[in-house]
C-alpha cells in the first residue's frame, strides 16, 4: 500500500469523526435550547407553551370572529371587563377562545402592543392570540380557560357549579398566581400588571392558575387619548393607594393587590364588601381589628388545614398590603414563600389526614403574630 493511499485514507477517517462529532454537538445544543425554553414556562409540562420565539399575533378578520361567536350571539357572552364584553368562541380549527370587544378605531399602537403581548408566554398566563380591527371594533383573542375566574369559586353565588376551594387548592392557585406575576416582572423591561385582581386569576380543568388581562391597561392607555386612569383609578380596593396618591404603577403596586387577592382567599369574601371605601381606612387596619374575631377565615375551610399554614399565609399577606412599598415582599420572595407554606401543608396533613382543628377561635390563631 502506497503513502499516498494511507493519508488519504487516514485523512478520510479523520473528516467522517469530525463529522460525527460536529452533528452530536448540534444535537445536545437544541436539546439544550429546548429545555432552557421550556424551564421558563415555570412548568415540565412538555404541553405548555414555551416562552421562546413565537410567531407573532395573528390577525383575525370579522367573517372569522363573527363565525367562531355565532355573531356575536348572546349566548355566547361569558362576561365583561376592562377591555370590554368577552365572548366564547369556536374557531374554524377547532380552537376554543376568547373574545375580547370594544369600540375603537384602528390604531398602529394597538397592533404593536398586541404582537408585544403576544410573544409572552407562561403556564400560568393566559396566551394572547391574535386580534382584530375592523367595522369600527377593537377585539383581542385570548386561549379560552375552561374553569372561569377564582371569583365563580369562592364567593359568586350567581354560579351554580362554584367548587369549594380547601385550603391547599388555594394555595395551590396563589402559588400559581404568583408565578404568573413573577415572570411579568422577571422581564425586561418588567411588564407591570396595573389591573391584577382575584376576577383576572382563571383556573382550567386541573384548577391551574392562570393571570389574565397582563398589559390590557397598558393597551387601554396608549390607544385611549385621555387613558383608563379616570375610570380605573380611585375606587378600586385591589389598587395600591400609592397609585392613586403618586399616579404610578411599579412591580409593588402589583403586589400591593395581590395581598388583596391572597386576603380574599384567606376568609373567602369580596373584598370590595369590607367597607373600606366608606370607612377611609386601609386593608391593614381591616384585617387587625377583625382577624381575632372567630369568622375572619372563611368557615368552608373546616379543618382543611393547619394553624401554622393559616399563620403563615395571614403574616404573608399583611406584609403583602403594607401601605409602604419598601417594607412588601417581591414577587419572588412571595412564590418562595407559598412554595414553602404548600410544602408543610401537604406533609402535616398527609400525615394526620386533615388540619388540626374544625373550628379554631381567632385569638388563638393570631396571639403569635
Amino acid at each position: 500500500m502506497s503513502i499516498a493511499t494511507i493519508v488519504g485514507g487516514a485523512a478520510g477517517g479523520l473528516a467522517l469523526v469530525v463529522i460525527i462529532i460536529s452533528f452530536i454537538w448540534l444535537c445536545l445544543q437544541r436539546c439544550k435550547n429546548y429545555s432552557n425554553r421550556n424551564s421558563e414556562t415555570g412548568s415540565s409540562d412538555p404541553s405548555a407553551p414555551a416562552a421562546g420565539p413565537q410567531q407573532g399575533a395573528r390577525q383575525f378578520t370579522m367573517e372569522e370572529l363573527e363565525q367562531a361567536t355565532q355573531h356575536f350571539r348572546e349566548t355566547k357572552l361569558i362576561g365583561e371587563g376592562s377591555f370590554g364584553l368577552v365572548y366564547n368562541g369556536l374557531l374554524r380549527d377547532g380552537t376554543v377562545v376568547a373574545i375580547k370587544r370594544r369600540v375603537g378605531a384602528p390604531r398602529q399602537e394597538f397592533v404593536e402592543e398586541v404582537h408585544y403581548l403576544s410573544e409572552i408566554r407562561h403556564r400560568n398566563l393566559v396566551s394572547l392570540l391574535g386580534y382584530c380591527q375592523e367595522a369600527g371594533l377593537q377585539m383581542l383573542v385570548f386561549e379560552y380557560v375552561p374553569n372561569g375566574s377564582v371569583c365563580s369559586h369562592l364567593y359568586d353565588t350567581r354560579q351554580e357549579s362554584a367548587t369549594e376551594l380547601e385550603f391547599k387548592r388555594r394555595l395551590s392557585i396563589a402559588l400559581g398566581a404568583a408565578k404568573g406575576l413573577f415572570h411579568l416582572h422577571s422581564l425586561t423591561p418588567p411588564l407591570i400588571h396595573k389591573d391584577f385582581k382575584t376576577s383576572n386569576v382563571l383556573v382550567d380543568e386541573n384548577f391551574i392558575a392562570k393571570v389574565a388581562d397582563a398589559g390590557i391597561f397598558g393597551i387601554l392607555q396608549r390607544v385611549e387619548e385621555a387613558g383608563p386612569s379616570s375610570r380605573m383609578m380611585g375606587g378600586d380596593v385591589f389598587q395600591d393607594p400609592e397609585v392613586e396618591a403618586q399616579g404610578m404603577f411599579s412591580e409593588m403596586s402589583d403586589v400591593y393587590s395581590f395581598g388583596v387577592f391572597l386576603l380574599e382567599l384567606v376568609t373567602g369574601r369580596e373584598a370590595l364588601h369590607f367597607g373600606i371605601s366608606r370607612t377611609g381606612g386601609s386593608l391593614t387596619q381591616w384585617v387587625e381589628s377583625h382577624m381575632g374575631s372567630n369568622d375572619f377565615v372563611d368557615h368552608r375551610l373546616g379543618s382543611s388545614f393547619t394553624t401554622e399554614g393559616m399563620r403563615e399565609l395571614i403574616g404573608l399577606t399583611l406584609r403583602c398590603l403594607s401601605l409602604t412599598r419598601d417594607q412588601r415582599p417581591k414577587m419572588g420572595i412571595i412564590m418562595s414563600a407559598l412554595d414553602q407554606i404548600q410544602e408543610k401543608e401537604m406533609a402535616m396533613t398527609t400525615v394526620m389526614g386533615e388540619g388540626t382543628a374544625t373550628f379554631i377561635p381567632g385569638s388563638h390563631l393570631f396571639t403569635s403574630m
